[in-house]
Protein backbone atom coordinates (compact mmCIF):
# COMPACT_ATOMS: atom_id res chain seq x y z
CA UNK A 1 0.00 0.00 0.00
CA UNK A 2 1.44 3.42 -1.26
CA UNK A 3 0.82 6.61 1.37
CA UNK A 4 -1.41 9.11 0.12
CA UNK A 5 -2.92 6.68 -2.94
CA UNK A 6 -5.05 3.92 -2.86
CA UNK A 7 -6.31 1.62 -5.07
CA UNK A 8 -10.39 0.44 -4.93
CA UNK A 9 -10.28 -3.08 -5.21
CA UNK A 10 -12.00 -4.75 -7.48
CA UNK A 11 -15.64 -6.29 -7.22
CA UNK A 12 -14.94 -9.80 -7.93
CA UNK A 13 -13.42 -11.54 -11.48
CA UNK A 14 -16.27 -12.46 -13.08
CA UNK A 15 -18.24 -9.22 -12.38
CA UNK A 16 -18.53 -6.74 -15.03
CA UNK A 17 -15.46 -3.84 -14.58
CA UNK A 18 -17.29 -0.37 -12.62
CA UNK A 19 -16.77 2.39 -14.92
CA UNK A 20 -13.29 4.01 -15.24
CA UNK A 21 -14.33 7.18 -13.10
CA UNK A 22 -15.19 4.07 -9.84
CA UNK A 23 -11.89 1.86 -10.49
CA UNK A 24 -9.53 4.74 -9.77
CA UNK A 25 -9.90 6.84 -6.80
CA UNK A 26 -7.65 8.61 -4.49
CA UNK A 27 -8.37 9.31 -0.11
CA UNK A 28 -6.82 11.83 1.23
CA UNK A 29 -5.00 10.69 4.39
CA UNK A 30 -2.36 12.07 7.02
CA UNK A 31 -0.26 14.80 5.06
CA UNK A 32 2.89 13.68 7.20
CA UNK A 33 3.02 10.27 5.60
CA UNK A 34 4.44 10.91 2.30
CA UNK A 35 7.21 13.72 3.71
CA UNK A 36 8.85 10.72 5.38
CA UNK A 37 9.01 8.94 2.03
CA UNK A 38 12.58 9.38 0.55
CA UNK A 39 11.32 8.37 -2.96
CA UNK A 40 9.82 10.66 -5.35
CA UNK A 41 6.17 10.92 -5.42
CA UNK A 42 5.72 10.25 -8.80
CA UNK A 43 7.95 6.50 -8.35
CA UNK A 44 5.14 5.65 -6.01
CA UNK A 45 2.38 7.29 -7.98
CA UNK A 46 3.82 4.98 -10.84
CA UNK A 47 4.00 1.40 -8.66
CA UNK A 48 0.51 2.42 -7.90
CA UNK A 49 -0.69 2.65 -11.73
CA UNK A 50 1.26 -0.13 -12.76
CA UNK A 51 -1.05 -2.52 -10.34
CA UNK A 52 -3.84 -0.86 -11.70
CA UNK A 53 -2.69 -1.85 -15.28
CA UNK A 54 -2.27 -5.49 -14.19
CA UNK A 55 -5.97 -5.50 -12.68
CA UNK A 56 -8.49 -3.43 -13.81
CA UNK A 57 -7.36 -3.31 -17.38
CA UNK A 58 -6.81 -4.46 -20.52
CA UNK A 59 -4.76 -4.32 -23.73
CA UNK A 60 -5.77 -1.43 -25.84
CA UNK A 61 -7.73 0.30 -23.37
CA UNK A 62 -7.23 4.16 -22.89
CA UNK A 63 -6.89 5.58 -19.60
CA UNK A 64 -8.49 8.85 -18.30
CA UNK A 65 -7.00 12.35 -20.10
CA UNK A 66 -4.73 13.37 -17.54
CA UNK A 67 -6.73 16.07 -16.10
CA UNK A 68 -9.04 13.22 -14.31
CA UNK A 69 -6.57 11.38 -13.60
CA UNK A 70 -4.18 14.01 -11.81
CA UNK A 71 -7.44 15.05 -9.53
CA UNK A 72 -8.41 11.47 -9.07
CA UNK A 73 -4.95 10.64 -7.43
CA UNK A 74 -4.68 13.92 -5.71
CA UNK A 75 -1.28 15.22 -7.63
CA UNK A 76 -0.01 17.79 -9.96
CA UNK A 77 -0.27 16.79 -13.89
CA UNK A 78 3.38 16.94 -13.50
CA UNK A 79 3.97 14.42 -10.88
CA UNK A 80 1.51 12.43 -12.88
CA UNK A 81 3.11 12.89 -16.49
CA UNK A 82 6.35 11.77 -14.81
CA UNK A 83 4.62 8.68 -13.70
CA UNK A 84 3.18 7.68 -17.14
CA UNK A 85 6.33 8.96 -18.70
CA UNK A 86 8.02 6.23 -16.85
CA UNK A 87 5.51 3.33 -17.48
CA UNK A 88 6.03 4.52 -21.11
CA UNK A 89 9.36 3.99 -21.05
CA UNK A 90 8.90 0.26 -19.20
CA UNK A 91 6.56 -0.61 -22.34
CA UNK A 92 3.40 -0.56 -19.75
CA UNK A 93 1.90 2.20 -21.86
CA UNK A 94 1.63 3.35 -25.55
CA UNK A 95 0.54 7.05 -26.31
CA UNK A 96 -1.09 7.01 -29.83
CA UNK A 97 -2.04 9.71 -31.92
CA UNK A 98 -5.25 10.89 -32.07
CA UNK A 99 -5.98 7.98 -29.50
CA UNK A 100 -4.53 8.84 -26.23
CA UNK A 101 -2.64 6.67 -23.82
CA UNK A 102 -3.59 2.66 -23.94
CA UNK A 103 -2.48 0.19 -22.46
CA UNK A 104 0.39 -1.64 -24.13
CA UNK A 105 0.91 -5.37 -25.38
CA UNK A 106 3.94 -7.53 -23.85
CA UNK A 107 7.16 -6.27 -25.55
CA UNK A 108 8.36 -7.77 -28.74
CA UNK A 109 11.76 -10.20 -28.55
CA UNK A 110 13.61 -8.64 -31.84
CA UNK A 111 16.98 -10.15 -31.78
CA UNK A 112 19.55 -8.01 -32.89
CA UNK A 113 22.32 -10.73 -33.19
CA UNK A 114 24.28 -10.59 -36.37
CA UNK A 115 27.03 -12.76 -37.60
CA UNK A 116 30.54 -11.38 -37.32
CA UNK A 117 31.24 -12.21 -40.85
CA UNK A 118 27.92 -10.74 -42.59
CA UNK A 119 27.86 -7.14 -44.08
CA UNK A 120 24.35 -5.35 -43.83
CA UNK A 121 21.82 -7.19 -46.60
CA UNK A 122 23.23 -10.53 -46.24
CA UNK A 123 21.77 -13.95 -45.21
CA UNK A 124 18.72 -13.55 -43.15
CA UNK A 125 18.84 -10.13 -42.89
CA UNK A 126 15.18 -8.88 -41.70
CA UNK A 127 15.52 -5.10 -42.66
CA UNK A 128 14.16 -4.22 -45.79
CA UNK A 129 15.79 -1.30 -48.20
CA UNK A 130 13.93 2.15 -48.87
CA UNK A 131 15.75 4.42 -50.46
CA UNK A 132 19.18 6.05 -50.48
CA UNK A 133 20.68 9.70 -50.88
CA UNK A 134 23.90 10.93 -51.14
CA UNK A 135 24.62 13.92 -48.60
CA UNK A 136 27.00 15.22 -45.66
CA UNK A 137 25.98 12.55 -42.55
CA UNK A 138 26.12 14.60 -38.90
CA UNK A 139 29.02 15.94 -37.35
CA UNK A 140 28.87 12.69 -34.80
CA UNK A 141 28.73 10.21 -38.04
CA UNK A 142 31.51 11.85 -39.73
CA UNK A 143 33.80 11.17 -36.50
CA UNK A 144 32.56 7.50 -36.55
CA UNK A 145 33.50 7.27 -40.52
CA UNK A 146 36.55 9.12 -39.98
CA UNK A 147 35.50 11.21 -42.75
CA UNK A 148 35.79 14.90 -43.75
CA UNK A 149 33.60 17.06 -41.96
CA UNK A 150 31.85 18.29 -45.58
CA UNK A 151 32.04 14.94 -47.26
CA UNK A 152 29.33 13.45 -48.69
CA UNK A 153 28.15 9.55 -47.91
CA UNK A 154 25.61 7.52 -49.35
CA UNK A 155 23.01 6.99 -46.61
CA UNK A 156 20.88 4.15 -47.04
CA UNK A 157 17.47 3.85 -45.70
CA UNK A 158 16.00 0.51 -43.98
CA UNK A 159 12.24 -0.58 -42.17
CA UNK A 160 12.05 -3.94 -39.93
CA UNK A 161 8.68 -4.90 -40.28
CA UNK A 162 7.53 -7.39 -37.43
CA UNK A 163 3.71 -8.90 -37.46
CA UNK A 164 2.93 -6.37 -40.61
CA UNK A 165 4.23 -3.58 -37.25
CA UNK A 166 7.15 -1.12 -37.77
CA UNK A 167 9.59 -1.67 -35.12
CA UNK A 168 12.79 -0.60 -36.33
CA UNK A 169 13.96 2.45 -38.98
CA UNK A 170 17.91 2.09 -39.81
CA UNK A 171 19.95 5.00 -41.50
CA UNK A 172 23.19 3.05 -43.06
CA UNK A 173 26.35 5.23 -43.40
CA UNK A 174 28.46 4.27 -46.39
CA UNK A 175 31.27 6.56 -47.89
CA UNK A 176 32.06 6.48 -51.38
CA UNK A 177 35.76 4.82 -50.72
CA UNK A 178 33.17 1.74 -49.60
CA UNK A 179 31.94 1.18 -52.54
CA UNK A 180 34.04 2.80 -55.31
CA UNK A 181 32.50 0.92 -58.19
CA UNK A 182 28.92 2.14 -57.73
CA UNK A 183 29.07 4.76 -59.94
CA UNK A 184 29.58 2.61 -62.46
CA UNK A 185 26.38 0.60 -61.74
CA UNK A 186 23.12 1.93 -63.37
CA UNK A 187 20.69 2.56 -60.17
CA UNK A 188 18.25 5.01 -60.72
CA UNK A 189 17.60 5.72 -57.13
CA UNK A 190 15.22 4.65 -54.11
CA UNK A 191 15.41 0.54 -53.16
CA UNK A 192 17.35 -0.26 -56.06
CA UNK A 193 19.86 2.25 -55.32
CA UNK A 194 20.02 1.27 -51.88
CA UNK A 195 20.42 -2.32 -52.62
CA UNK A 196 23.43 -2.18 -55.25
CA UNK A 197 25.15 0.02 -52.57
CA UNK A 198 24.53 -3.43 -50.00
CA UNK A 199 25.87 -5.50 -52.82
CA UNK A 200 28.90 -3.37 -53.57
CA UNK A 201 29.53 -3.19 -49.59
CA UNK A 202 29.48 -6.79 -49.58
CA UNK A 203 32.27 -6.93 -51.69
CA UNK A 204 34.41 -6.05 -49.11
CA UNK A 205 36.50 -8.61 -46.45
CA UNK A 206 34.41 -7.52 -43.26
CA UNK A 207 37.36 -7.98 -40.15
CA UNK A 208 34.68 -7.49 -37.17
CA UNK A 209 31.94 -4.84 -36.10
CA UNK A 210 31.45 -2.93 -32.70
CA UNK A 211 28.06 -2.15 -31.03
CA UNK A 212 26.76 0.15 -28.75
CA UNK A 213 22.81 0.16 -27.35
CA UNK A 214 21.46 3.54 -25.81
CA UNK A 215 18.18 5.29 -24.52
CA UNK A 216 17.16 8.06 -27.21
CA UNK A 217 14.15 10.07 -28.39
CA UNK A 218 12.55 9.77 -31.81
CA UNK A 219 13.15 12.11 -34.01
CA UNK A 220 10.79 13.59 -36.50
CA UNK A 221 11.57 11.14 -39.10
CA UNK A 222 11.84 8.04 -37.19
CA UNK A 223 8.76 8.88 -35.33
CA UNK A 224 6.56 9.18 -38.66
CA UNK A 225 8.23 5.93 -40.09
CA UNK A 226 7.58 4.19 -36.56
CA UNK A 227 4.03 5.17 -35.43
CA UNK A 228 5.18 7.09 -32.60
CA UNK A 229 5.17 10.76 -31.15
CA UNK A 230 8.38 12.66 -31.76
CA UNK A 231 10.28 12.85 -28.37
CA UNK A 232 9.21 9.00 -27.41
CA UNK A 233 11.97 7.08 -25.78
CA UNK A 234 13.51 4.47 -28.47
CA UNK A 235 16.75 2.06 -28.31
CA UNK A 236 18.98 3.40 -30.08
CA UNK A 237 21.78 0.45 -31.81
CA UNK A 238 25.01 2.03 -33.47
CA UNK A 239 26.71 -0.49 -35.47
CA UNK A 240 30.84 0.48 -36.74
CA UNK A 241 31.62 -2.56 -39.97
CA UNK A 242 35.69 -2.47 -40.89
CA UNK A 243 37.49 -3.22 -42.97
CA UNK A 244 41.40 -2.69 -44.50
CA UNK A 245 41.70 -1.39 -41.18
CA UNK A 246 39.19 1.01 -41.49
CA UNK A 247 35.65 1.75 -40.67
CA UNK A 248 33.59 0.82 -43.57
CA UNK A 249 29.93 1.98 -42.78
CA UNK A 250 28.28 3.05 -39.67
CA UNK A 251 24.70 1.49 -38.75
CA UNK A 252 22.73 3.98 -36.70
CA UNK A 253 19.34 1.66 -35.94
CA UNK A 254 16.76 3.03 -34.07
CA UNK A 255 13.95 0.63 -32.54
CA UNK A 256 10.66 1.42 -30.90
CA UNK A 257 11.33 0.88 -26.70
CA UNK A 258 7.55 0.43 -25.95
CA UNK A 259 7.22 -2.43 -27.95
CA UNK A 260 10.34 -3.82 -28.25
CA UNK A 261 12.83 -5.69 -26.23
CA UNK A 262 16.49 -6.43 -27.95
CA UNK A 263 18.01 -10.01 -27.23
CA UNK A 264 21.20 -11.20 -28.33
CA UNK A 265 22.03 -14.63 -28.70
CA UNK A 266 20.34 -17.74 -28.85
CA UNK A 267 19.51 -17.19 -24.90
CA UNK A 268 17.94 -13.65 -25.52
CA UNK A 269 14.34 -15.58 -25.50
CA UNK A 270 13.86 -15.21 -21.91
CA UNK A 271 11.32 -12.64 -20.70
CA UNK A 272 9.89 -11.32 -17.75
CA UNK A 273 6.69 -10.65 -17.23
CA UNK A 274 4.90 -7.66 -15.50
CA UNK A 275 4.34 -10.22 -12.72
CA UNK A 276 8.02 -10.93 -12.69
CA UNK A 277 7.49 -14.66 -13.54
CA UNK A 278 9.87 -15.99 -15.47
CA UNK A 279 8.46 -17.25 -19.28
CA UNK A 280 9.92 -18.46 -22.66
CA UNK A 281 9.17 -16.03 -25.07
CA UNK A 282 7.31 -17.37 -28.07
Amino acid sequence: MVAGIVQEPLINKGAEKPPLTRRLRRIRVGTTQLETVQEPKYWHLKTVLAEALDTDFTVGEILPNERDLAARFGVARATLRQALEQLELEGRLQRRRGVGTTVAPPRVGVDVTTSRQDWPGTGHDAWQAAECTVAVPSAAVARLLDTEADEEVHTVRRLRVNHGQPVAAELLYVPSSSVPDLPAIEAPSGPALARSVLRELQRLDLEGQDRAVELGSAGAVDARELDRLPGAPVLVVTTRYFSEGRTAAVSVATYRADTCRLTFGDTGDVEISHEGQQRRAS
